[in-house]
């Protein structure tokens, strides 16, 4: 048999807010009920998702996730990257919602995925099909302790232990790697950190990872990565630098 079709159902403090937020997104509310329960349908071509109100539901505690396997990973990303700025003016990178940046993963065979975690704290995992070829089994040293912090840091949202796991490599690895090597593990702990609101640390390690010394074929390598940076973290420098206490 064919033309089976799943549809997650996904809790959610109000069926309005979260309406609101896809419709932001680039999705249309087709459906909205209150009674018996609050209950919303908002869709986008093909990806359909429910919704359902609780009383006295805490966002931050949702297990609430589900898969997307799309076509083109970067095309959709871009989509609502550009809804999110047009919103906000920026892209939400911290707090609930939020949205990570596309990324390959190690725990998704090298998959290319990003998350959207919408105001329900549900994890909305957007993964790529079967046209991007898996990476290659992730080295060990500093880019294979990248893997595991964007396992913990993308994957399963702990942004604080992303960031000790990697600060950890960044002491033990950062003078004996390659300068794309480098630009890499920095800008994925600057974002960490952006993620954290943590000014100083943003400022710091795009500071750290801008300095690195490149050649051109290392600064056509990291091209993208500081552009999208910059982007991710360009709110948090917009942010008035802490002014520290005299001495």
């Amino acid at each position: 048999m064919s033309g089976e079709r799943t549809v997650p159902l996904l809790p959610c403090r109000s069926v309005d807010e979260i309406a609101g937020f896809y419709t932001m997104l680039g999705f249309t509310r087709t459906y909205r009920q209150e009674r018996p329960n609050p209950y919303v349908v908002v869709e986008r071509d093909d990806l359909h998702l429910h919704f359902f109100g609780l009383p006295g539901f805490r966002p931050e505690d949702s297990y609430g996730t589900c898969l997307v396997v799309v076509p083109d990973i970067v095309e959709f990303f871009d989509a609502f990257a550009a809804r999110m700025r047009a919103a906000h003016g920026k892209l939400l990178v911290s707090g609930i919602p939020r949205m990570t940046r596309p990324r390959r993963r190690k725990n998704a065979e090298g998959v290319t995925g990003f998350a959207v975690i919408d105001p329900g704290g549900n994890w909305i995992r957007f993964t790529a099909g079967a046209d991007d070829a898996p990476a290659e089994p992730g080295p060990g040293g500093l880019t294979g302790a990248l893997h595991n912090a964007v396992v913990m840091g993308d994957s399963r949202g702990d942004h604080e232990r992303a960031a000790r796991l990697l600060d950890h490599a960044l002491r033990r690895y950062e003078a004996t790697v390659g300068p794309a090597e480098l630009v890499e593990a920095l800008a994925y702990r600057a974002e960490l950190a952006a993620r954290a609101e943590d000014t100083p640390g943003v400022r710091e390690f795009l500071a750290r990872a801008e300095r690195v010394p490149l050649d051109e074929a290392g600064r056509k390598a990291s091209a993208a990565t500081l552009t999208a940076l910059r982007d991710l973290v360009a709110p948090v420098l917009a942010r008035p630098a802490p002014v520290r206490p005299a001495d």
